[in-house]
């Protein structure tokens, strides 16, 4: 055994494991991550048990003790941090128990052994038929076993004698039970920050843990406070929001969730087809423990779920079990029908209409916290809430305010809102982050990118969408309906073009040379620069002529699409003499075009 102050690594029987399993001294979710090896691997995992090679290390991390009310102390569990896999693996082969697979259905993995040949595999229909086999290893180790019986009644389906190889054999099957896996257990009182560093360090794989992996195994150790269906309650509205058919086999496999109160909160899911907003559970949980707590960090409701009193620096049966309640309700509040479809549509009220023009949840996130606040606090129209909610949306998504680590500009926003009015942290926002300097220089220096998913493009694309602008040169298709159909983004200056007059990707493709365009009319304009095109588009007007490359027919209608579309008039007499200055123009454009829209929110 190796004792560190913040750790220990030990080596135990595989009984011990087991014990701990069935006694629930370690907690084991049933949804921590649905269980992804397959059969093969995890005959291969047995195997190795068998043969005593190395199986890899367990990380578990002991839950704190806990005050009780009366004043007794209940001593914690420990979490399964990583190993999951392997455990369910024992689960299911030693155990007999069924695993939830990757569709999230319960299902038997079996291995078999033959005894002759001293084999491991996969039970199906031929190993049933094979008199060698022991279809399903799992029996071995049932309580009421019996080897000589199995050993007579194998003797007689295989016409053999030797009775002595066959209790040896068994006897070795049976001993896996006593070899050794190693266990890391990290001690109670480490902060996440430092859990994170030691899993980072021990993984081979090198695979992160959030803070969100954390909470989510707090959540489903603690049984008496339901932790195991708020849990399944958070996987499943996750899992719902991407695939709603999902709904029957949550019915149909997790009886007992679907009596629940849970089940029922997220069953309008099943016949929501909008993918606006599909959360991940750390989404979930930022926003139910954020407008619930008023705290932007994870790591208090690590603290929080297991009673930590952050003053005696004690953990107490009362602020674990008021901790619970306040996060079940704030995820009911998150999952809830009404409030997240209205959130929903304040953000298509805003222009953004796709997945596509959001390129991180994180604003999201925080915008869904202050719709929840300001509805909690009472205070504000519904109105008002949504030009709130929007306002915030779209200043946090233009600065990039919940970019990189997040947590402690949450914090400090949470904390500021709870303190002030709305409408005066927002003034003190806009007026700190939407200077004069910000519209004019620093915007337009943003949209010097080739990337169109920057958030400023994005923002750009929903100013069109709002004032619900036409594609370029069209006077009869809008561009909400161009993003909505996944219709395509073509070049101003013709790509083709510009890379024959030798300008490199990252030049031809700046999204101030991108437009949303119907196909036909990008075929049409094939190389031919800007000056040229548009002549022909003048050209046409009015004309009874097939295969027109658009259906303006004026100077007005022209010179209002270049406007819906931030496209300097001048264009009309540009080529590549120009390109550059056409760049800078429409970026100005644009900029001044995405002043105006946040103004209006």
């Amino acid at each position: 055994m190796v004792q560190n102050p913040k750790y220990s690594v030990n080596s135990y029987q595989l009984s011990t494991i087991v014990v701990w399993i069935k006694t629930g001294v370690i907690a084991v979710p049933e949804i921590q991550r649905p269980f992804v090896w397959d059969a093969t691997k995890v005959r291969d995992f047995i195997d190795s048990l068998y043969q005593s090679y190395p199986v890899g290390y367990l990380i578990t991390w002991q839950n704190p003790n806990v005050v009780l009310k009366d004043g007794t102390i209940s001593s914690g569990k420990k979490i399964l941090i990583d190993g999951q896999q392997r455990v369910i693996a024992i689960q299911a082969a030693i155990m007999g128990r069924p695993v939830v697979n990757k569709d999230y259905r319960k299902t038997r993995i079996k291995i078999s052994f033959n005894l002759i040949k001293e084999e491991f595999g996969v039970s199906d229909a031929t190993t049933l038929k094979d008199p060698q086999q022991i279809p399903d290893i799992s029996e071995v180790f049932n309580d009421d076993f019996s080897t000589f019986n199995f050993v007579e009644e194998y003797c007689r389906r295989n016409s053999i004698n030797d009775k002595g190889m066959l209790f040896y054999r068994i006897q070795n099957l049976q001993q896996i039970l006593n070899k050794l896996i190693g266990v890391i257990e990290l001690v109670s009182d480490l902060d996440i920050e430092t859990v994170t560093e030691i899993f980072y360090r021990i993984n081979s794989q090198g695979v992160p843990l959030s803070q969100a992996d954390f909470v989510m195994s707090k959540i489903a150790s603690n049984e008496q406070l339901d932790g195991i269906n708020l849990r399944k309650c958070i996987d499943y509205f996750c899992h719902l929001s991407v695939e709603p058919s999902f709904y029957e086999n949550i019915k149909d496999n997790d009886a007992s969730f679907a009596g629940t109160k849970f089940f029922q909160s997220i069953s309008w899911l099943k016949n929501e087809i909008d993918d606006l907003f599909d959360p991940s559970y750390t989404d979930v949980l930022r926003v139910a423990f954020t407008s619930e707590f008023n705290r932007g960090k994870l790591s208090d409701l690590v603290s929080l779920l297991s009673g930590r009193n952050f003053e005696t620096k004690r953990y107490e049966e009362d602020i674990q079990i008021e901790s619970f309640k306040s996060l079940t309700d704030g995820v009911l509040n998150f999952i809830n029908e009404s409030n997240f479809k209205n959130f929903v549509i304040i953000l298509k009220s805003a222009g953004f209409i796709s997945p596509d023009l959001i390129n991180s949840y994180n604003s999201v996130d925080f915008a869904y916290i202050l719709y929840l606040i300001l509805r909690k606090q009472g205070n504000y129209s519904i109105p008002e809430i949504a030009n709130y909610v929007k306002k915030w949306f779209v200043l946090s998504y233009l600065t990039g305010r919940y970019s990189g680590p997040i947590e402690s500009t949450f914090d400090e926003d949470i904390k500021n809102i709870i303190r002030n009015p709305i409408e005066s942290y927002l003034a003190i926002m806009e007026h700190s982050e939407l200077s004069d300097t910000f519209w004019s220089v620093a915007l337009p220096e943003h949209l010097k990118t080739s990337s169109t998913n920057s958030p400023y493009f994005n923002v750009f694309l929903a100013t069109q969408v709002k004032a619900q602008a036409h594609g370029f040169l069209s006077k009869d298709v809008r561009i909400n309906e161009l993003i909505s159909i996944k219709g395509d983004m073509h070049h101003i200056f013709p790509k083709n073009y510009l890379k024959k007059n030798g300008l490199s990707r990252t030049s031809y493709n700046q999204v101030a040379n991108y437009v949303y365009m119907e196909s036909e009319t990008n075929i049409r304009i094939g190389e031919k620069p800007p000056k040229d095109y548009l002549a022909i588009v003048m050209y046409q007007f009015g004309k009874n002529i097939s295969n027109r490359i658009s259906n303006i027919n004026s100077n007005e209608e022209l010179y209002i699409n270049f406007e819906e579309n931030c496209i300097p008039s001048e264009i009309i007499d540009m080529n590549i003499e120009q390109y550059e200055e056409f760049i800078e123009k429409r970026r100005n454009l644009m900029a001044k075009k995405i002043k105006e829209y946040y103004f209006s929110l």
